[in-house]
């Protein structure tokens, strides 16, 4: 250990297999970013200002656009800033914070999803007692427990990922900070690690999506109880949502976990559909198309415009 010269900072090599386009990518990814960010402030902004949105379902909205602006914040300035040619390098330390944050993240939107399709498992079965089981301490709890559930996962690979000495190569194989890209760079054996990992991310989305399906489950059989096509329909589109939702962010996890050996280009293409597409997709699959956001937004600029001409 005493004769290790350790590593002070990381050369993330970027996207695999796209030398000439970084312009071209340059462009749009910092639109999709651009996006993710103002349609997931919009929605932010709707439910904390608006009373009408002050319900569960939207409470829940709300710490999805914050996990969503965290989200694609956590990778996506860093490619940005590679793209543009402004450097490949990153310190030790903020390896250390983009993997930390990056599977806090990741856990907590499991937990986020889960605890969503059981808000609505509770007011399609159980619509007469929803507000006396989804109170607000039990969403507030509900939500806590998400999040300090990633934060927990992200202690745990962080640790053991940075646990270990890197003293030789420092190059990152990829565009960001993941344990699959820096455990190879260490001088000692990752395999604990890599095990633990795998093991950990795997068991955390197979249970969050058993539980997502139980539920969905018990609101099919529910649904198909509705006698009237106009009940079922409406119960059906405030389902919609979110199981499309969850389709866009099991599938790249689905993609990149269960291949034996997924190709780099295919895996960087996954991640970033999860890191910053969907995040895009969230407030237009969500919350933009719904009137009553809608009209809380409508109403928040022109009370902002009424404001600006009385001045």
């Amino acid at each position: 250990m005493a004769n290790y010269t350790m590593v002070t900072e990381f050369t993330l090599l970027g996207i695999p297999e796209t030398a000439g386009l970084e312009k071209i990518l340059l462009f749009l990814f910092s639109a999709l970013y651009a996006w993710a960010l103002l349609g997931n402030f919009l929605i932010l902004t709707a439910v904390i200002s608006s009373p009408k949105l002050h319900t569960p379902m939207y409470f829940f909205l709300g710490n999805l656009s914050i996990f969503d602006l965290g989200f694609c914040s956590t990778t996506g300035p860093k490619m940005l800033s590679y793209l543009s040619g402004q450097g490949q390098r990153i310190s030790f330390q903020g390896c250390v914070i983009q993997l930390f944050f990056y599977h806090c993240l990741g856990c907590t939107e499991g937990f986020l999803y889960t605890v969503m399709a059981y808000d609505r498992f509770v007011a399609i079965c159980f619509p007469l007692r929803y507000t006396v089981i989804m109170n607000q301490r039990v969403c507030c709890v509900l939500a806590t427990g998400t999040w300090m559930s990633g934060c927990v996962h992200a202690i745990i690979l962080t640790s053991l990922t940075f646990r270990l000495p890197y003293c030789g190569p420092n190059v990152v194989d990829y565009y960001f900070c993941d344990m699959p890209a820096v455990l190879p760079l260490a001088c000692e054996d990752p395999s604990l690690a890599q095990k633990v990992g795998f093991t950990n991310v795997g068991l955390l989305s197979l249970i969050c999506f058993f539980l997502i399906l139980v539920s969905y489950t018990r609101i099919g059989i529910s649904i198909s109880k509705i006698r009237s096509t106009e009940g079922r329909q409406r119960a059906f589109s405030t389902c919609s949502a979110h199981l499309t939702a969850i389709v866009c962010a099991y599938g790249p996890v689905i993609i990149i976990y269960l291949q034996p050996n997924p190709s780099p280009l295919l895996g960087a293409i996954v991640q970033i559909l999860n890191n910053l597409v969907t995040p895009t997709l969230n407030p237009l699959i969500y919350s933009l198309r719904n009137k009553d956001v809608k009209a809380s937004l409508r109403h928040i600029f022109v009370k902002k415009n009424f404001h600006l001409e009385n001045k």
